[in-house]
């Protein structure tokens, strides 16, 4: 397959043709399990097998050693297909998986995620897309080290890179994961690993080339499969099959069973006996050490105690018991807070899923619209998309394109959310608890749904059921009762968001190691195969690593990405917008700026997350707060109390600026 000339030309065509030809596949498996009953696990198969393998395909058919190919697609791809490869880039499993489902836990508050994701794609066309790609380089550490000059500034690119791209790439294998072990009855561990066959199979070869292809192919599976179950679910509950006009009424429904559900009581029995858990696990905290030991002697003790005709499954639940005690004292305090602290919020009245700051308070519900907005303009992988196009125009075209892409699902996100919450509110809280769908035993395996009948009444209310947010939209075909192949078909589309960005974390990671770090700085006499070879093997090092970082599960795919954007906000995009528009800006004033916005930002996230450092409520996915303002005053600061840059370099970034044209001594 060349990518130039007949190709490119042709790529309408070649897409079209590939998007029917995809429809017509899961029209096929429709048949199939309607008149033939295919089974789930065979549908789960037959989807994962055909996209893995045309991804496969793709990376291979673009496989490529020419070095402009590997690291920026040898700048010719046209901005719609940009625009649309960015937003398949951009649409992760935070966006595909995780977004909705927090809308659905925070209603109105979530929001922030919609607006901070949304909003800094207007950041980017204003500050920084057109420009970078004006200044003509391969990566964001590049830019670095050209505006600020010697390799300083580029370490500091490069750490933040790192840094930020890789907590960004665990989300993803997360959601790998998570799919692999709902839809291929696999270990969450084993699905990491076999999914990382997918994204290595189609960056590893043919680097920007490939990715960028590939890409494109899995926005269109991912739009496809995101927007069919609120359309379907949308048409069944108010007969308008436009579900971002109709979920109006679902919330309606919503807002009158809140009220019901808050006056039931037997929901406030509920509520009782969770603050009475609540007060327990508080009496466990403050009686720590002795209390996780006394715990652990008490189990032992009842162990001991059973006779030896006692049966096999209760000495297996009681060494269950031992085993899941906290290791350590510190441990237990972290996990009996959180257990706390999630006990005390079911031991209160639901806050009506409209209101405005009732889960988050509005400082940290723009703190983290602001992080999102400015994480989005920082993230190295995005950036990285504007130097592929082959001018200019194109990168500023490109962002158009890609708000808009972005725009056909985040426009959706809140009617899956509003449509499937209103559907576990009006259909299922109230069940018998033997008569609850399967949906919620099939994802209880996975660890996503829970529901235990606490008042021993066998009827699910509210309180007693929880819902994780990456579970709303993979089971949403499920919830709304929608055929098998629905189900599969929205696995696939999860499984897209999150390889495609996976592909480009990864070429940002192993292009930051090997380009910048071994080629700019260790051995600049690197022939292109060993450079080439490089990147591959650090890709692949760098996929085995977040795999296996990932199987400890460390928090919900939304939060892990939300880290990552401050870690871009504070380390990147002070010195981005400084190096554009401030042409007195200087090697001394970005180093201070990035190291101070950097380690300002890791410090109170992992000071918030794990030793209770508490600066004005601030949670810890809003550190980018404190590191983003510090980054843009050191940088100004410092700049001004040391030397200019010199007065050629300060022409050249002049130069950036104009509208037209190409800067001073790059090609468009």
């Amino acid at each position: 397959m060349a990518m130039k000339g007949g190709f490119l030309d042709n790529l309408g065509k070649i897409y079209g043709i590939y998007t029917v030809g995809f429809i017509v596949f899961v029209i096929f498996l429709g048949i199939s399990e309607a008149m033939f009953g295919m089974s789930p696990k065979t549908i789960g198969y037959v989807y994962m097998a055909v996209t893995i393998g045309l991804y496969a395909m793709i990376g291979i058919l673009s496989r490529t050693a020419k070095v402009s190919e590997y690291y920026v697609a040898g700048r010719s791809v046209p901005a719609f297909f940009n625009g649309m490869a960015t937003g398949s880039d951009w649409m992760s499993a935070a966006s595909f998986i995780g977004m909705a489902g927090t809308i659905f836990t925070l209603g109105y508050d979530g929001l922030a995620y919609i607006m901070g994701w949304t909003g800094g794609y207007v950041l980017l066309a204003v500050f920084l897309g057109p420009y970078l790609r004006k200044f003509g380089q391969y990566t964001i550490p590049d830019f670095l080290g050209a505006r600020y000059g010697g390799n300083a500034a580029r370490s500091i690119g490069i750490i933040a890179a790192i840094t930020a791209s890789f907590t960004y790439l665990i989300a993803q294998v997360t959601g790998v994961g998570i799919i692999m072990s709902r839809f291929l009855n696999l270990d969450f561990t084993v699905g990491v690993f076999v999914g990382l066959g997918g994204i290595l199979v189609c960056s590893m070869l043919g680097g920007m080339k490939a990715v960028t292809w590939t890409q494109v192919a899995q926005y269109i599976i991912l739009i496809v499969a995101y927007l069919i179950p609120p359309t379907v679910m949308s048409y069944k509950a108010t007969g308008n099959p436009i579900s971002e006009i109709a979920y109006g009424q679902a919330l309606q429904k919503i807002d009158a069973k809140e009220k019901a559900i808050n006056a039931d009581p037997k929901e406030v029995e509920v509520m009782a006996l969770w603050k009475k858990s609540a007060d327990e696990l508080d009496a466990d905290i403050k009686g720590l050490p002795g209390s996780l030991a006394a715990k652990k002697t008490a189990l032992e003790a009842k162990l001991a105690a059973l006779p030896a005709t006692a049966a096999v499954a209760e000495k297996e639940a009681i060494n269950k018991a031992i085993t899941a005690l906290p290791a350590t004292p510190e441990i237990a305090k972290e996990k009996w807070s959180a257990a706390k602290t999630a006990a005390l919020g079911k031991s209160k009245p639901m806050k009506p899923y409209l209101q405005p700051f009732a889960r988050l308070d509005m400082k940290n519900m723009l703190a983290l619209t602001f992080c999102l907005m400015v994480g989005t303009a920082g993230l190295p992988h995005i950036l990285m998309r504007y130097y592929t196009v082959p001018s200019v125009k194109d990168a500023r075209m490109s962002v158009g394109w890609s708000l808009f892409f972005i725009f056909l699902l985040y426009f959706t996100a809140p009617a899956v959310a509003a449509f499937g919450r209103s559907e576990v509110l009006n259909n299922i809280v109230g069940l018998p608890i033997a008569q609850l769908p399967a949906w919620m035993a099939n994802w209880g395996k996975v660890g996503l749904v829970a529901f235990k009948d606490i008042n021993a009444d066998g009827i699910l209310q509210w309180y007693e059921l929880t819902i994780g947010p990456d579970a709303i939209v993979l089971a949403m075909p499920e919830i709304a009762g929608l055929p098998y192949v629905i189900s599969g078909l929205v696995a696939a589309g999860g499984l897209a968001a999150a390889l495609s960005t996976a592909d480009g974390l990864l070429l940002t990671i192993s292009n930051a190691l090997s380009h910048d770090l071994y080629y700019k700085m260790l051995d600049p006499h690197a022939s292109i195969n060993k450079r080439l070879a490089m990147s591959r093997t650090l890709l692949v090092v760098t996929a085995l690593i977040a795999a296996w970082v990932a199987t400890y599960k460390i928090t919900i795919i939304v939060e892990l990405v939300a880290w990552a954007f401050s870690i871009a906000a504070a380390s990147f995009f002070p010195a981005l917008v400084m190096g554009i528009w401030d042409k007195r800006s200087n090697k001394a004033g970005a180093l201070a700026g990035m190291y101070v916005g950097f380690f300002s930002c890791v410090i109170y996230m992992v000071g918030s997350r794990f030793y209770g450092l508490d600066i004005w409520g601030v949670k810890t996915i809003s550190s980018g707060l404190f590191g983003i303002p510090l980054g843009f005053i050191v940088t100004y600061v410092v700049s001004r109390m040391t030397a200019p840059p010199s007065q050629e370099l300060q022409d050249f970034v002049e130069s950036v600026r104009i509208p037209r044209g190409a800067a001073k001594g790059v090609e468009e």
